[in-house]
């Protein structure tokens, strides 16, 4: 059987349903399934998608996954910063404590291919809701735990939840919009996490004041918030229709497959491994690296106060905000190799500048200047590498189900982000911060080695 994504599916051309046409995507929709028509004043209303530029020519089932992002980003970067502290107040050890953010990580980890097999079995939507409703109790009741294994049970158990989310929504993202789009609508569900990932902390601190349990709460109402979103805005009907069409129009008539075959497969093409490299490499490097040594690398080197990080980190998320329909559109229209190419590029320069920064003996004024350069930089990566990588493996699926091979591509992004933090920790404690950023810059070249070898998946891309 020919896999769909390095030849068939990657020449198709685009269905009609979700492509940049005058059609009512109403009507779009329905060429086949016959489902429920959408109520306009929905989520996904095209007056309200036609208005918000990232959103604009997807379909409504993008938009709806987009707010769901948005909510769970929301409540998580509320809970985040509060999680260490209270499992603190249970008179842990600050490894103890630390353990609970990691477990949360690890059950995410070690679930995610049962996530794929469920996403197969069951359907994008049911899992999806259900990962939700996993996260929103077990957050719920993490919140009124009573002592710290209460509490480190039920964080690993909210992972598990939060795998089946991820897994799900992702590859429903996939299937239901054409090849000329995918780019866009990767673009759309990373700004739902921007935004809501950038609006979380802004007001967690107001929500820890009220009580160290309160982060909890509101992280549960806004999972809730999600869960609701999911099952009343996410037509089965709509999403049947989109899903066979798109498949119809990009797999044809080929055999469907296991997970584990499906699995193979992709990995026999050099796409889907350059997509694994690359989003490897992100989570290492955006997830990883730059989340621990960032804050550290500011007060120890740079010698200025804790808040220049944040200052940090907020342009890099402006620059990568600024960029998120460019990239998606670049991504649909040139192909996925030239974006993923232009952030594998902009991942180095950025880590070679950290190098250089902290190599250099220049004054303090030009060090942060230098700094703050490669956190800009760092947001060009983190906007291309966003789109592109996941348009690849949205292309190796051709419509089809894809939860192994969807699930396979998110655990090499978690497996980066555990243990990102741990070798950059060992190379900052043996050689300094040179050696730590110059370890996040080799391993976004050789990501960018596997770019450059990778045929292109958007064989015809279309003219809008």
């Amino acid at each position: 059987m020919r896999w769909p994504g390095a030849t068939a599916a990657a020449s198709s051309r685009p269905t009609a349903i979700g492509s940049a046409t005058t059609s009512s995507p109403t009507t779009c929709a329905h060429a086949r399934g016959g489902g429920a028509r959408p109520d306009a004043r929905s989520v996904g209303s095209p007056i309200v998608r036609q208005r918000v530029p990232l959103l604009r020519d997807l379909p409504i089932e993008v938009a709806v996954l987009a707010s769901i992002a948005f909510f769970v980003a929301l409540g998580f970067g509320i809970v985040i910063p509060s999680i260490p502290i209270f499992a603190d107040s249970f008179g842990v050890s600050a490894l103890a404590a630390s353990t609970v953010v990691s477990a949360f990580a690890l059950m995410r980890f070690v679930s995610s291919p049962l996530a794929g097999a469920w996403t197969n079995r069951f359907g994008e939507r049911g899992v999806l809701a259900t990962g939700l409703g996993i996260v929103a109790v077990s957050s719920l009741f993490a919140g009124l735990s009573q002592s710290y294994v209460q509490l480190l049970v039920l964080r690993g158990i909210g992972g598990i939840g939060s795998a089946m989310f991820t897994v799900s929504a992702m590859a429903l993202l996939l299937r239901v919009v054409s090849a000329d789009l995918r780019g866009r609508a990767a673009a759309a569900w990373q700004g739902g996490f921007l935004i809501g990932g950038v609006s979380g902390p802004a007001i967690g601190g107001l929500v820890l004041a009220i009580s160290i349990r309160a982060p909890f709460f509101f992280y549960a109402g806004t999972l809730a918030i999600a869960t609701v979103v999911a099952l009343v805005f996410l037509s089965p009907q709509r999403i049947t229709a989109r899903e066979e069409s798109v498949e119809k129009s990009e797999a044809g008539d080929d055999v469907k497959v296991s997970g584990w075959t499906e699995l193979k497969q992709a990995l026999g093409t050099r796409a889907y491994r350059a997509a694994l490299a690359v989003n490897l490499s992100s989570g290492l490097t955006a997830f990883g690296l730059r989340s621990a040594l960032i804050p550290l690398f500011v007060v120890e080197a740079l010698r200025q106060g804790p808040s220049l990080s944040g200052w940090a980190f907020l342009v890099a998320a402006v620059v990568q905000a600024i960029l998120l329909l460019p990239a998606g559109r670049l991504t649909d229209l040139r192909g996925r190799r030239p974006a993923m190419i232009i952030g594998s590029v902009a991942s180095v320069i950025g880590m070679a500048i950290l190098v250089a920064d902290d190599l250099a003996t220049a004054s303090t004024t030009l060090a942060v200047t230098v700094f703050f350069l490669s956190m800009a930089v760092l947001g060009v990566a983190t906007a291309f590498l966003g789109s592109a990588p996941s348009a690849v493996v949205g292309d190796i699926m051709g419509g089809r189900q894809g939860g192994s091979v969807v699930a396979a591509y998110q655990m090499v992004s978690d497996f980066g982000a555990v243990v990102g933090p741990l070798i950059g920790g060992l190379l900052l404690d043996l050689y300094g911060f040179d050696w730590a950023f110059a370890f996040g810059a080799a391993i976004s070249a050789t990501a960018l080695v596997f770019v450059l070898f990778m045929p292109e998946t958007l064989r015809k891309p279309a003219q809008v």
